[in-house]
């Protein structure tokens, strides 16, 4: 076991607490006086080990997190609080009409990930030429990572960019991994042992490319602010009744359908709505959401999105569907 934090890993049992402080010692020892860049993209594990580095390393941290216009309402602007008051270099590349010029036309689901995924890139490329010095990239890679890209004896389960994927010459001297030695929940702990706020350590999965693969058909800013406002009701209904599901969201399905509004004929979005609950999310079953909860989402999205004139909910388990659309 080269890597020194993967190390850190002691059995099954571990003390968040007494990782924190080794994990400090060891960014510490590996970085001396450099300066470490940091992707941030709003996830559990990129924000949780951003807070993590910047205790451990004041001043020599620098985030970029390229806000591409496909997260939900407000997360963005949640993202740049979080990291606000932390001893940090934050910076924030607001690159929506870039990528919307990018999907325009674009419809196949594999070709969007692409797309957004090599955007992502290139900006990040750009802005990490501007910097002078930095010698370290900081990476959120998570123990599971490990264990199922093939790493050491492992099978390979499923490849994971951040620990097979890089090439060979990255560019930097090393890698800077503090969460290699934890499971996603321990992260989550050590998220909220290091004062991050619950919209970031009890985020749900959320797919790479964003919104984009939540809107069925072409992307346009149109079709995903009225998705964003769709999503952020029914997130907002499920979490006040409390219902037990492990991931839950709206979906822009791009059909139009012939509704009332105002007492005159509208012809509106159809929004899906999805919740599921899973213990690996290699399979899935829909949740069965009481029908309480879903009529509340119901009315207030088609009384408070304009272009919304009908919801539906999602009775599909995985197999034979997936947990997202595209």
């Amino acid at each position: 076991m080269n890597n020194p934090y993967e190390a850190l890993r002691t059995g099954d049992e571990l003390d968040v607490g007494v990782y924190e402080a080794k994990v400090i010692e060891t960014i510490r020892n590996q970085v001396g006086s450099g300066q470490v860049l940091l992707g941030l993209s709003g996830g559990v594990d990129s924000s949780v080990c951003a807070a993590l580095l910047a205790k451990a390393i004041p001043g020599k941290l620098h985030c970029i997190f390229v806000d591409h216009g496909l997260m939900r309402k407000d997360e963005g602007d949640d993202v740049e609080a979080a990291f606000a008051n932390r001893n940090l270099n934050f910076v924030r590349i607001n690159a929506e009409a870039r990528f919307l010029e990018k999907l325009a036309g674009i419809t196949d689901p594999e070709a969007k990930r692409k797309i957004v995924g090599e955007e992502f890139i290139r900006i990040f490329e750009e802005e990490a030429r501007k910097l002078s010095g930095v010698e370290f990239l900081a990476q959120g890679t998570i123990y599971p990572d490990v264990v199922e890209s093939g790493v050491g004896d492992s099978a390979t389960i499923k490849s994971h960019h951040n620990v097979g994927g890089l090439p060979a010459d990255i560019g930097f001297k090393e890698l800077v991994e503090p969460l290699r030695g934890l499971y996603k929940l321990e992260v989550r702990k050590l998220g909220r042992l290091l004062g991050l706020p619950a919209s970031l350590t009890e985020r749900q999965p959320f797919p790479g490319p964003g919104l984009s693969v939540r809107c069925l058909g072409e992307v346009t800013k149109e079709k995903l602010d009225v998705l964003r406002d769709a999503d952020a009701i029914f997130r907002f209904e499920m979490e006040a009744a409390g219902v037990d599901a492990n991931q839950f969201f709206a979906v822009m399905t791009g059909l139009r359908a012939v509704g009332i509004k105002n007492n005159a004929r509208a012809y509106g979005y159809v929004i899906a709505l999805r919740a599921v609950s899973t213990l690996d999310f290699m399979t899935a079953e829909f949740v069965q959401v009481p029908f309480d909860v879903l009529s509340r989402a119901s009315e207030r999205i088609t009384s408070e999105v304009e272009a919304v004139t009908r919801v539906v909910y999602d009775i599909t388990g995985k197999p034979p569907g997936t947990v997202e659309w595209e």
